[in-house]
């Protein structure tokens, strides 16, 4: 008797036994998905595991194999099996999220057009041939030309109409098939064939050591940091290739959609068509097709944003995780987790090299280098010995006090902008806020527009005029005086890229300006268009949030503005620190990328915190060296791990009662070495309409602490409370 083991997609956390009948028990295969009986219907599920034996006594049977390729690979189940542990989800949200949705829910097919080709009876012009009307005669030509053609691309080359073709079919000049055709997400690009560069000394022993570890396929963990402009993605390239090489596959991912048209044009100038692509960006017929030409093996590398780490590749080699540190690689919903690390284990189940790349680590990434769990490969000097950008620091405090107000540009930006557009140079300014104002905001009375849904203040979109709230989507029409007093003396304070754009343009009337942000970048097309008109310099200034801030290669840029580089230092979480020194570091590395200098302004009014002193020097050996005795000494990661667990409802009283009684009942349950904070209201405490409650928990073990939380979760399934975990949280907000 041979059972399947079943998981639907119901968040219950198990899989149900079915019998397999006998004329599917040859096909079945574990990955396969089936339709089964469930309650009093059916369901679709994927077969997790193949047994001999079951504790259920009476199994319903299997009703059929709704898709006779196997779907999951055997290793990508036994992966899924171990987020489902780590990161404390249901095992079916881990299953499910090894495919595509557009896969998974298998209502997509492969799309299929008439194709019309010859017939030998009509390879000779013969009596018969010139018995047929001009417009028959004319398809026959054209066919005879091109060859096989596509019905309604025939059908715009001839003034025939499709009834006389089908008649040059029925008599045996044309046939009529259908055939497969691939949405090709590359169909508006055009590729020139690029050859490997040579490499400098450090790139080689770089090289040299990765290809070592593909050829051991001893699942080795590498860091490449090389500051910006280093050449970090040559040596991905011809990693790749060795790769290749030895008949293996491999993934490559990046942090940002924005980032991956250009990626992918960089692999297919190398590698052709061996070259998918797999993110959220594509329709749904791309995403389709793209995945199925890497099930089916007619593709060998896979790029993509955190999705891509999942591609069903069976004989993996490396996996090239680029920008590690960015914080876009952890999921936001179940299963939370960090593609960067399950691309680690991903590598040690199928014994590929993991390859992590960037210019500004992370601390736990950078640590587990010093501590010898990761192998470190440094590239010091960017490529052609160009220098690395001068940094400045502008006091914008000082800039005030010589000016008497406060202002957006400083005297040394607006100056060294002028000389840029002069010279023919291309500038890039940098915002990581959107809209116009941060905040409305009355003089007279105190109001300030706040988001009745959130804790937050709405943010005033002028294009639109309307109030905006950033968390939750709500709008509202900008009111034109103060709903609480009726004064029309209403102030809009704070400023983001909006603002910017609009003063830029005053400043600057004979510049080309343009904003890249997420209320700009609103189709799939709007990051390559912008990119495109920005490096064949019909942009001169390109105005954008963290979108513009890594990854991006445009020789022609010299001079970066960084406006209010210190906004993220106080935000109430101890990694701020670390992301204002990457951020600023990232940005000021799109400058000076070609034959000339380049420098980068930074306006802050805390020039001597530690993270952009480091920054200013881009010296990332000096910020660890300086933040990594804080984080010891509180006992934050890397030396601890942490959990967050999140309380979410409707009811602030009813959400505050269920986390009291969610930790008194934990505490007896956690080792000794556990410290637990809270519960405490989040930092953002209401999301739309959903009050917010935390618990941290921070220790050394992070699996004991999980199989306590798991443990605990089923008693608290209350309806008007949710409670979910973050396990390693990137974010404490």
């Amino acid at each position: 008797m041979r059972i399947a083991e079943v998981v639907f997609n119901l968040s219950l956390d198990k899989g149900f036994d079915y019998l397999i009948p006998a004329h599917l028990s040859a096909q079945l295969q574990v990955g396969n998905r089936v339709l089964a009986p469930f309650r009093t219907g059916t369901r679709s599920g994927y077969v997790i595991r193949l047994k001999n034996h079951s504790s259920v006594q009476k199994l319903k049977t299997i009703i059929s194999l709704e898709d006779e390729k196997r779907q999951i690979p055997p290793a990508l189940l036994t992966l899924a099996a171990w987020i489902s542990d780590y990161y404390c989800c249901p095992r079916e949200n881990a299953v499910w999220a090894m495919l595509p949705a557009v896969v998974r829910k298998g209502e997509m097919a492969h799309k299929q057009i008439f194709y019309l080709t010859l017939t030998p009876k009509a390879a000779a012009f013969d009596a018969q041939f010139e018995a047929l009307s001009k417009k028959q005669q004319d398809v026959i030509r054209i066919l005879h030309r091109v060859g096989a053609l596509p019905l309604k691309e025939l059908l715009g080359l001839v003034e025939a109409g499709e009834r006389s073709i089908n008649r040059l079919c029925a008599e045996g000049w044309l046939l009529k098939e259908k055939r497969v055709v691939e949405r090709d997400p590359f169909r508006d690009t055009i590729i020139q064939p690029d050859q490997p560069k040579t490499l400098n000394q450090e790139q080689a022993h770089a090289l040299d050591q990765i290809k070592l570890s593909l050829d051991r396929q001893d699942a080795s963990t590498f860091l490449l940091h090389g500051v910006t402009a280093s050449g970090k993605t040559e040596v991905y390239l011809q990693a790749i290739q060795h790769c290749l090489d030895l008949q293996r596959e491999a993934i490559v991912l990046v942090p940002e959609i924005s980032l991956t048209p250009q990626t992918c044009d960089r692999f297919r100038q190398r590698y052709g068509n061996r070259v998918s692509v797999l993110h959220s960006g594509l329709s749904d017929g791309e995403r389709f097709d793209e995945w199925n030409r890497i099930n089916d093996g007619r593709s060998q590398i896979a790029v993509g944003a955190r999705s891509a780490l999942f591609a069903p590749f069976r004989q993996l080699g490396l996996i090239v995780v680029d920008e590690e540190h960015e914080n876009s690689y952890k999921q936001e919903d179940s299963p939370r987790y960090n593609a960067r690390d399950v691309a680690v284990v991903r590598g040690k189940l199928e014994k590929a090299t993991v390859l992590m790349g960037s210019a500004t680590p992370s601390l736990e990434t950078y640590h587990n280098c010093r501590t010898n769990r990761y192998k470190l490969l440094t590239l010091r000097e960017r490529i052609a010995d160009r220098p690395l950008p001068v940094v400045e620091l502008v006091d914008m405090s000082q800039e005030r006090v010589m000016t008497g107000q406060s202002s957006i540009f400083s005297r040394r930006l607006k100056d060294q902008i002028n000389d840029r557009l002069h010279c023919g140079e291309q500038v890039m300014l940098f915002l990581n806020r959107r809209g116009f104002a941060s905040q409305m905001l009355c003089s007279k009375c105190g109001y300030a527009a706040t988001c009745t849904n959130c804790s937050v203040a709405y943010t005033y979109h002028r294009k639109e005029a309307q109030l905006l709230c950033h968390l939750c989507g709500a709008q509202m029409p900008a009111p034109q005086k103060c709903p609480g007093c009726n004064d029309p003396e209403i102030r809009y304070t704070g400023f983001g890229t909006e603002k910017i754009e609009a003063v830029t343009r005053a400043l600057f009337p004979t510049a080309l300006v343009a904003r890249m942000d997420s209320d700009t970048m609103t189709s799939k097309d709007s990051y390559r268009k912008i990119l495109d008109a920005f490096r064949s310099q019909r942009i001169n200034i390109l105005i954008g949030t963290q979108m513009i801030a890594k990854g991006l290669d445009f020789p022609n840029v010299t001079l970066v503005g960084l406006l209010q580089a210190d906004q993220g230092l106080n935000l109430p979480d101890f990694r701020s620190g670390e992301r204002t020194f990457q951020l600023i570091t990232q940005v000021a590395g799109r400058a000076g990328r070609g034959e000339q200098p380049g420098l980068v302004v930074v306006q802050t009014y805390t020039p001597y915190h530690f993270a952009l002193q480091a920054a200013c020097k881009q010296d990332y050996v000096a910020f660890y060296e300086a933040e990594i005795p804080g984080r010891e000494a509180l006992d934050f990661p890397p030396f601890s791990r942490m959990i967050m667990v999140h309380f979410r409802g409707r009811e602030e009283s009813q959400v505050s009662e269920t986390a009291l009684a969610f930790a008194e009942k934990l505490q007896p349950l956690l080792k000794a070495d556990v410290q637990a904070i809270g519960p405490l209201p989040a930092p953002l405490s209401k999301i739309n309409t959903y009050f917010r409650y935390q618990l941290l928990l921070r220790g050394r073990d992070v699996r004991a602490m999980s199989a306590a939380l798991r443990s605990l979760l089923p008693v608290y399934k209350h309806r008007k409370c949710d409670i979910y975990l973050d396990v390693d949280p990137r974010s404490l907000l």
